[in-house]
C-alpha cells in the first residue's frame, strides 16, 4: 500500500465529512428552535398571568372606587335628609317666636293703653323693653344652639365617609 492510501483508509471520505456537520448543524438548529421555543412559551405564560394580575387589579380598583362612591351619595343623601328636617325644625322655632313676640307686643299695646299716668307708661315701657331684651337674648342663644346642632348633625355622615374613604386609600398597597 502507498502511504496515500493508508491515510486515505483511516479517514472518512470528504462528502461524509460534510453530511457529519451538516447533520450536526441540523440538530443544534432544531435544538436552538426548540428552546427558543420554550423561552417564547413561558414569557407569553408569564405576560398572561400578569396581565391577568393586572386586570384583577384594576377590576378591584375599580369596585373599590365605585362603592366608595356609592357611599358619599349615601352620605350626601343622609345629610340632605338630616338637614331637610333640621331646617324644619328650625323654621318651626322661629315662627314659634315671632307668634310669641307678636302676643307680647299686642299685649304690652294693651297694657300701655291702661296705664293712668306719664311715669306709668315709662316704667310699664322700661319693664317690656327689659323683658323684650331677656327673651331675644335666651332665644337667640337657644336657635344658635340649634344651628350649630344642625351642623354638627348635617356634617356627621359626610365626615365618617370621608375617614372611611381615606382608611381605605390607605390600606391600597403601592
Amino acid at each position: 500500500m502507498t502511504k496515500q492510501s493508508k491515510s486515505k483508509a483511516g479517514q472518512k471520505p470528504a462528502g461524509a465529512k460534510v453530511e457529519a456537520i451538516a447533520e450536526t448543524t441540523v440538530e443544534a438548529y432544531e435544538q436552538a428552535v426548540e428552546t427558543t421555543k420554550a423561552q417564547v412559551e413561558k414569557a407569553v405564560e408569564t405576560s398572561k398571568a400578569q396581565v391577568e394580575k393586572a386586570n384583577e387589579a384594576a377590576v378591584k380598583g375599580y369596585d373599590e372606587f365605585t362603592a366608595m362612591q356609592k357611599d358619599g351619595v349615601d352620605a350626601l343623601i343622609k345629610a340632605s335628609a338630616i338637614w331637610a328636617k333640621s331646617a324644619e325644625d328650625l323654621g318651626k322655632a322661629y315662627l314659634a317666636l315671632a307668634q310669641e313676640a307678636a302676643a307680647a307686643n299686642s299685649e304690652a299695646a294693651m297694657a300701655l293703653l291702661s296705664v293712668k299716668s306719664f311715669k306709668e307708661a315709662v316704667e310699664l315701657q322700661s319693664e317690656i323693653a327689659r323683658k323684650s331684651f331677656d327673651k331675644s337674648l335666651s332665644e337667640s342663644v337657644k336657635l344658635s344652639e340649634m344651628s350649630l346642632k344642625v351642623a354638627n348633625d348635617v356634617f356627621q355622615p359626610i365626615q365618617q365617609q370621608f375617614t372611611a374613604a381615606i382608611e381605605k386609600v390607605g390600606k391600597i398597597p403601592a
